[in-house]
């Protein structure tokens, strides 16, 4: 059942209500293993691709030296570290406020350019030229020379301070212009920084999610390994006492006497199936079910003692998960039960622990039964039964055992459909 999970990765809703919470995690972890699995052939298969298609690359001359510190180690600084250091939004504004600086400079530098050549133009052809005066009396063109001289001058300087009032008022205005453009630059900048400041706390945001989806991750595989450590520690527990090969080998070797014989099975211990019975893992049909055990497993005894006198008085027909609980109901902790699914073609382990009731499905599709998950495989359920009656069904939350079979509390009992 788990190897076809694993093959489709998928599984039936109705299986998966079946199964409780620490085997659902054993499950995705599975699940997940395959998929990392699948991943890590396929990136395989694609660098050979890709290495078999790159051509050689020409060796380049380039190299990258690092900055050496008095420890001959990599010079690092740590923004933050040093006292003069300032805080990052400080350093930000800064930068900021020099880049807008600059900008608004070189473009108030352009209209500066542009109004001295404005005013050199408008000035240049006002300044006054001497007029060629020609007077026969020596003396009086001595005095209108002096004379249009002072005026000459008079009037240059008029225009100097009139040109040089113009650059003033041209140069304040520039400074006015280059102020107000500093300040449109560094506003800009400073709402692509808050902009960026937005994304930046978004992908915080996202980041976090991130982490605390690893850290469930973590948890999970954590739990999953301990897990397989619970099943290896049992696993050689169960080498060392035998304890599992001294009962299949009981098994082999008993002659019951009381009802029909079981048929025969190989030297392999496999279990056969009957060819005429496809085999599906989930139906919702009880006729199915019933068609099923009749067919596959009453054949083999399921359900019956290990020397195959009775059946087991834990042994339970087609129930829902509710009636077991209730058969369970009041009980002390270790009464457990096994009752045929009523979904699926396969078993449910119901047992009552210290704080409420665990359902643990046992899966019978491998020619074995084992509990899903789980790596201990055995030849009949009593088998199964026995073994964790000695040995824990789980270390996560406390060792838990098989210790009170649950028994018919009606006088119908709730298999007498299987067995007619």
């Amino acid at each position: 059942m788990l190897q076809q999970i694993l093959i489709d990765m998928y599984i039936e809703p109705d299986l998966l209500v079946e199964l409780n919470e620490e085997q659902k995690q054993v499950l995705f972890f599975k699940m997940r293993e395959e998929q990392i699995r699948r991943w890590k052939e396929r990136e395989t298969q694609l660098e050979k691709q890709e290495a078999a298609r790159a051509k050689a690359k020409k060796v380049s001359g380039k190299s990258v030296s690092w900055m050496k510190g008095l420890d001959n180690d990599v010079w690092v600084w740590v923004m933050g570290e040093h006292q003069n250091d300032k805080p990052y939004d400080q350093v930000c504004d800064e930068i900021m406020a020099q880049r807008a600086a600059l900008q608004a400079q070189r473009e108030a530098e352009e209209l500066r350019v542009k109004k001295a050549a404005e005013l050199e133009k408008r000035f240049s052809g006002i300044y006054l030229e001497p007029e060629q005066v020609v007077l026969l009396d020596q003396e009086v063109q001595q005095k209108a020379k002096q004379a249009e001289a002072l005026q000459q001058r008079k009037a240059e300087e008029e225009i100097k301070k009139m040109e040089e009032e113009e650059r003033r008022k041209a140069e304040e205005e520039l400074k006015k212009l280059e102020q107000e453009r500093k300040q449109q630059i560094y506003q800009c900048l400073k709402e692509v920084q808050s902009s960026k400041n937005t994304q930046e706390e978004e992908d915080k945001d996202w980041q976090e999610t991130l982490q605390k989806s690893k850290a469930a991750d973590m948890r999970r595989r954590s739990l999953a390994k301990q897990t397989i450590e619970d099943h290896r520690r049992r696993s050689v527990k169960a080498l060392e006492r035998g304890r599992v090969a001294a009962m299949t080998k009981a098994f082999a070797n008993s002659n019951p006497a009381t009802p029909p014989k079981p048929k025969p099975r190989n030297t392999s211990n496999a279990i056969n199936r009957k060819g005429g019975m496809r085999r599906s893992l989930s139906t919702s049909s009880r006729e199915h079910i019933i068609r099923w055990f009749k067919e596959e497993q009453l054949p083999l005894r399921a359900g019956f003692e290990r020397d195959q006198s009775r059946i087991a008085r834990w042994f339970h027909g087609i129930i829902s998960r509710e009636q077991a609980e209730e058969l369970l109901s009041g009980g002390e902790p270790g009464l457990f039960l096994v009752r045929v699914s009523e979904r699926i073609f396969g078993y449910v382990l119901s047992y009552r622990f210290k704080d409420g009731i665990k359902h643990l499905l046992i899966d019978s599709t491998e020619n074995c039964y084992m509990l899903l998950g789980d790596q201990i495989k055995f030849s009949t359920l009593s088998e199964l039964v026995e073994y964790h009656q000695v040995e824990p069904l789980s270390s996560s939350e406390g060792e838990e055992f098989l210790l009170q079979a649950c028994g018919q509390r009606s006088s119908t009992a709730d298999y007498a459909d299987l067995f007619t």
